[in-house]
C-alpha cells in the first residue's frame, strides 16, 4: 500500500511514458508543483530508476500491467492520458493500493461531431456522390442513388448514452431524427432528460434503428459485441457507425459480408480491431475505391477525438487530476476493478 498524498511536499515527480513530446509546458502549467520527466523505456535495465523515483505516472499507450507495476515503487496515482483504459491492469493497479483514473470530459464535442458527421454523410450519401461523379461525363442531376431518406423518417439507435452519446443526441434532434438509446448503465429518466426514447435490450435498439452508432467503452462486456450475429440483427439497408472502440467489432469478416450482401447500406468508423489495418479483403477493397463498396465505408484514423483544444484540454486535465490528488487530496473520476 502505498503512502497517502502528502499536502507538504513542495516538488512532486510526475513521469510521462509515452506518445507526449517535450515540453511538458501544458502539463507544469496544470501542476506547478511538480516536476515532469519523459520516461525512457524501464526494461532497459539503466532505465528503470527514472520509474522508481515517480510520484504519479501520466499514460497515454504503455501497457501498465503487473511487470510495470514492480517498477513503480513510489508512485502515488497513474493518470490515463483519454478516457479508454483497456491496456491498463486495472485489478492489478488496485492491489498495489494505487488510485487510477482517466480524463472521461476531454473530446466530447469532437468525438460527438464527428459520428454525427459520419451519420449525416451516410445518410445523404455525400462520399458516395463525391466518388461517383468524378466520372460523370454528362448527366450531372440525372445520376441520383435510390434509396435516399429525408432525416426525420429515420430512426437513430446509440448504443450507450453517456457523455458522448448524449452530445449525439442533442446534435441530432435539431435534424429530425427519431432517437432511441440502449445504455443499461444510466439512472431511470436519463432520457426524460435528455430527450430519446430509452429501449430495454440491445435486440429491441438493433429491430428498430436505421443507423446505429456505438458510444460505449471497450469492457469485458462490449469486447466482441458487435458480430456477425449483431449484424443480422439490424434492419436491412441500415448504416453503422463505430467511433468508440475498435475492439467493439469482433472482426472485419462479419462487416464484409452484411456489406457485400447489401444487408448493411453502409459503415462509417473512426476505429477498428487493429490499427492501422492489417491486410484484409475489406480494406484493400477499400483502399482501391472498388466499385462495391464505393462511397458505402467511410474510415478515419482513429482521430475523432482530435482538435488543437481538445488536445490542450485532454493534457492539462490529466496533469490536474495528478497534481488534485497528490496536493489537495482530492481524488476525481477513479477507475475502480
Amino acid at each position: 500500500m502505498n503512502d497517502e498524498p502528502n499536502k507538504h511536499s513542495s516538488v512532486w515527480i510526475v513521469g510521462i511514458t509515452d506518445h507526449i513530446t517535450p515540453p511538458a509546458d501544458i502539463e507544469q502549467s496544470a501542476f506547478p508543483e511538480a516536476e515532469f520527466r519523459f520516461l525512457p523505456d524501464w526494461r532497459e535495465a539503466e532505465n528503470r530508476q527514472e520509474w522508481q523515483r515517480v510520484d504519479a505516472v501520466l499514460v497515454w499507450h504503455w501497457r501498465v500491467d503487473r511487470a510495470t507495476l514492480d517498477v513503480l515503487e513510489r508512485c502515488k496515482i497513474i493518470v490515463r492520458y483519454g478516457v479508454g483504459f483497456d491496456l491498463v491492469d486495472v485489478e492489478a493497479v488496485a492491489e498495489r493500493g494505487i488510485p487510477f483514473s482517466n480524463t472521461p470530459d476531454y473530446g466530447t464535442e469532437e468525438v460527438a461531431d464527428t459520428a454525427c458527421g459520419m451519420i449525416l454523410a451516410l445518410q445523404r450519401k455525400i462520399v458516395a456522390y463525391d466518388r461517383d461523379c468524378r466520372c460523370y461525363t454528362a448527366g450531372w442531376q440525372k445520376h441520383l442513388l435510390h434509396p435516399t431518406w429525408r432525416t426525420s423518417d429515420r430512426t437513430l439507435g446509440l448504443i450507450g448514452v453517456g457523455r458522448i452519446g448524449t452530445a449525439v443526441v442533442n446534435r441530432m434532434k435539431p435534424f429530425g431524427y427519431r432517437i432511441v438509446g440502449y445504455d443499461p448503465y444510466q439512472p431511470s429518466g436519463h432520457e426524460k432528460a435528455v430527450g430519446y426514447r430509452r429501449v430495454n435490450s440491445l435486440a429491441d435498439l438493433l429491430g428498430e434503428a436505421d443507423i446505429v452508432s456505438v458510444h460505449c467503452p471497450l469492457t469485458e462486456e462490449t469486447r466482441g459485441m458487435i458480430d456477425a450475429e449483431f449484424f443480422h440483427r439490424m434492419k436491412p439497408g441500415s448504416a453503422f457507425v463505430n467511433t468508440a472502440r475498435g475492439g467493439i467489432l469482433a472482426n472485419l469478416d462479419c462487416l464484409e459480408e452484411v456489406l457485400r450482401s447489401g444487408h448493411l447500406e453502409s459503415a462509417a468508423m473512426d476505429v477498428l480491431p487493429d490499427e492501422p489495418p492489417q491486410d484484409h479483403p475489406l480494406i484493400q477493397a477499400w483502399r482501391e475505391d472498388a466499385p462495391w463498396i464505393r462511397g458505402r465505408l467511410i474510415i478515419t484514423p482513429h482521430s475523432a477525438y482530435y482538435s488543437e483544444r481538445g488536445s490542450y484540454e485532454m493534457r492539462y486535465k490529466a496533469a490536474e487530476t495528478a497534481r488534485l490528488y497528490l496536493v489537495e487530496g482530492r481524488l476525481r473520476n477513479q477507475i475502480a476493478p
